[in-house]
């Protein structure tokens, strides 16, 4: 939908346009209506392009969500901003970084893109506190070298063991949680973790929210539909759950009719 100017205002799918049209026409006075009847207020004329499939018509909004923006699309506009975590090991050092500009640190190992800022964000604090109980921090000024750059967090420990790299790897991979079951067992042996133990169950619990809303689904969703590695770029992130949400589907219809009678 476009304002008086021409300016996109809106963008949304509809299965049947006309019924969906006649939604907006019957929009009352009241706070479930509100958004429809902002955007009336406003619209001048409508747009609409034709899809094969309502896969290809969702790929399409999330495309024209994130390339216009228009202000009554929140979700999915603002793909720029989705965190990743990052890895880098340097011998007995081992460096994470918490980033919405991952280009920018391009010697790090990156994992996501997530959706959530604020899981992403408060689960990667909460892992720099559990790894502070197991290993030695490096102090900030010793990551210096490291650019400084907004919306991002660079921690480095030192004289990391080697079985923790690659337990950090799978559980931001969203492939393992062992890393935070090895983890605990080694924060039992904690006399400070033991002593707060309220605090350090509350950095557990955050910790493995972000594991269960935002790198497990991840995982699952690229699996869904054959992608490997670690990382999918901001721009393509809800286009990967918006096709795992659909291809499986149609997987498994043509399997069941490839298959013989019994």
């Amino acid at each position: 939908m476009q304002d008086s100017s021409g300016k996109t205002i809106y963008v949304g799918k509809a299965k049947i346009l006309r019924r969906r049209l006649q939604q907006y026409r019957n929009a009352r006075r009241c706070k479930k209506h509100h958004k429809m009847r902002a955007i009336l207020a406003e619209a001048s004329a409508i747009c609409f392009t034709a899809c094969n499939t309502d896969l290809d018509a969702l790929l399409l909004e999330n495309e024209l969500i994130r390339a216009l923006r228009p202000r009554f699309n929140l979700a999915g506009a603002f793909s720029f901003l989705y965190p990743c975590i990052g890895l880098r090991r340097e011998g007995l050092n081992l460096y994470l970084c918490y980033s919405t500009s991952p280009a920018e640190f391009g010697m790090f190992d990156f994992f996501g893109a997530f959706r959530s800022r604020a899981l992403t964000r408060e689960g990667f604090l909460a892992l720099l506190e559990v790894l502070r109980f197991i290993v030695h921090r490096e102090p900030t000024k010793s990551l210096s070298s490291f650019p400084r750059v907004r919306f991002s967090i660079v921690a480095g420990y030192r004289q990391i063991g080697d079985q923790w790299p690659p337990l950090l790897e799978t559980f931001l991979r969203g492939e393992s949680k062992e890393f935070l079951e090895k983890a605990v067992m080694a924060l039992v042996e904690k006399p400070f973790a033991r002593r707060h133990a309220a605090d350090t169950q509350e950095l557990i619990d955050t910790v493995m929210r972000f594991y269960r809303f935002e790198a497990h689904p991840l995982r699952k969703a690229m699996k869904d539909i054959g992608l490997s590695g670690k990382l999918v770029s901001q721009e393509e992130r809800d286009g990967v759950f918006l096709r795992a949400r659909h291809e499986p589907k149609f997987k498994k219809i043509s399997r069941a009719k490839a298959s013989p009678p019994a």
